[in-house]
């Protein structure tokens, strides 16, 4: 594993209790940055804090809540330090349903989580990176995206939401020294897999040519250089994890 130097760096990862941020937070971590997670379910982030080790911080909140948000902005960068970098990985599947069938409450709640999520928690960081000049932001998006996956309408335009969102917040904040990047993986093995049905995680595996899932420890390993000072040009851009399915 290449150590990519963030000494010095204080990292929000949100949906770091698990999954895709928790990976990525023992990475940014064996790079030396400082670790504040954030995620909204407390017994599940208290067993990541531990199994991180002495000295990562955690904050209870909801993407969704954008006052709860600015508290643990505020809190984090009283008790750890100036947030420098933010991941950010919380999200949802939501269910699978056709368009005609799809259930407007879960659109709303998958919305809100996966794209208004995303707003908010950009919102509460960027202010403190430009009155510093620095920071760099990477939202974890999906190659659904890109793409779009049959039965998953609501998943797929907020990804492909969060993907445009981060293009104009990149443009936005260009004059800066403040790199704002999404990735967009394939599906990963996660707890996620758990939410979907047999017959749609099949199909999510038939459509990636290397003819496998994501590792978490892959995504963590390109998500360690976008947030490094060595990407000082690059910005408002997408860079994939799709195990050769993207095709644009």
């Amino acid at each position: 594993m290449n150590r990519i130097d963030l000494e010095g760096q204080v990292a929000v990862v949100t949906g770091g209790a698990q999954g895709l941020g928790l990976a990525i937070a023992n990475r940014l971590r064996a790079s030396g940055a400082r670790i504040s997670l954030w995620d909204r379910d407390a017994e599940t982030l208290d067993k990541a804090v531990t199994a991180l080790g002495q000295g990562v911080a955690r904050q209870v909140v909801d993407v969704t809540d954008l006052a709860g948000l600015e508290q643990a902005h505020a809190a984090t960068e009283a008790d750890v330090g100036p947030v420098s970098i933010l991941v950010h990985s919380a999200g949802i599947a939501g269910n699978n349903a056709t368009l005609d069938a799809y259930d407007p409450a879960e659109w709303r709640r998958v919305i809100d989580i996966n794209l208004n999520g995303t707003f908010y928690v950009n919102r509460v960081v960027v202010p403190g990176m430009k009155a510093r000049n620095y920071g760099r932001i990477v939202n974890i998006a999906s190659i659904a995206g890109k793409e779009g996956n049959p039965t998953a309408s609501a998943y797929a335009a907020a990804k492909a939401g969060v993907i445009g969102m981060t293009k104009s917040l990149g443009k936005e904040l260009a004059s800066y020294d403040i790199a704002v990047n999404a990735i967009t993986p394939a599906t990963a093995k996660t707890r996620i897999l758990e939410t979907l049905s047999d017959d749609f995680i099949t199909y999510m595996l038939s459509r990636i040519p290397r003819g496998r899932f994501l590792e978490v420890e892959e995504a963590a390993s390109m998500v360690a250089w976008l947030v490094s000072r060595e990407n000082s040009f690059t910005t408002a851009s997408v860079f994939d994890l799709s195990g050769g399915r993207a095709t644009y």
